[in-house]
């Protein structure tokens, strides 16, 4: 098989399970969001109940429908700003010796999502510890099902070249990660040991990238 063969068999495969990935997405949600929401609801109202702080917001005034639409268009505006500079400055920090890897896999992801990693601690040290798991959890399950597929779909639609071909190491990564997690969270119990724990898993592929 030439390159050329092997490189379009790459693309098919990742093309087929971009879409694949996209139906187990809207699945997942479909059971999260419609057959079984009644499981997620009664857990998170639980977890409402034990903020006192959330308590007291209840009786904070709230925003009218135009002040609603108002507000998030002006958050995805300054959003987006904030992504295409980022993405502007990605080439000149690789370029001053920053390693593609690192940049991917720690940089971004740490900008990207620094306010979701503040609302979970914040829901841990209340003892919402549900809220805080779907604040960690929720974004990993949506770029895997979602961002990841849509970036191949997109790319083939543009007819640029976007694939599913990482390498062996981050597959091992990712898989060991997944492992990891799934283990802590297997028993429904945590602690700071299991939480340094973790805390070491990232350090470890943040210094291995």
């Amino acid at each position: 098989m030439t390159s050329e063969e092997l490189r379009d068999t790459t693309n098919k495969v990742s093309r087929a399970t971009a879409i694949i990935l996209l139906c187990a997405y809207i699945m997942f949600l479909w059971y999260n969001l419609r057959t079984h929401n009644s499981i997620f609801d009664e857990v998170l109202e639980k977890e409402e109940n034990k903020d006192e702080d959330g308590q007291k917001e209840h009786f904070r005034p709230k925003l009218t429908l135009f002040e609603s639409i108002l507000a998030i268009a002006v958050s995805l505006t300054l959003v987006s700003l904030s992504a295409y500079f980022l993405v502007e400055q990605i080439s000149s920090i690789v370029e001053r010796g920053v390693p593609d890897n690192f940049m991917g896999l720690i940089l971004v992801p740490l900008v990207e999502k620094a306010a979701e990693h503040l609302t979970a601690i914040d829901e841990a040290w209340d003892n919402q510890i549900n809220f805080a798991l779907f604040h960690c959890l929720g974004p990993s399950i949506q770029t895997a099902l979602l961002n990841a597929p849509l970036v191949v779909l997109v790319g083939w639609g543009l007819g640029k070249e976007m694939n599913l071909n990482f390498e062996i190491f981050m597959v091992v990564l990712l898989v060991l990660s997944i492992l990891v997690v799934g283990n802590f969270l297997r028993d429904g119990k945590s602690n700071y040991m299991e939480g340094g724990l973790c805390v070491l898993v990232y350090v470890i592929i943040a210094v291995t990238t």
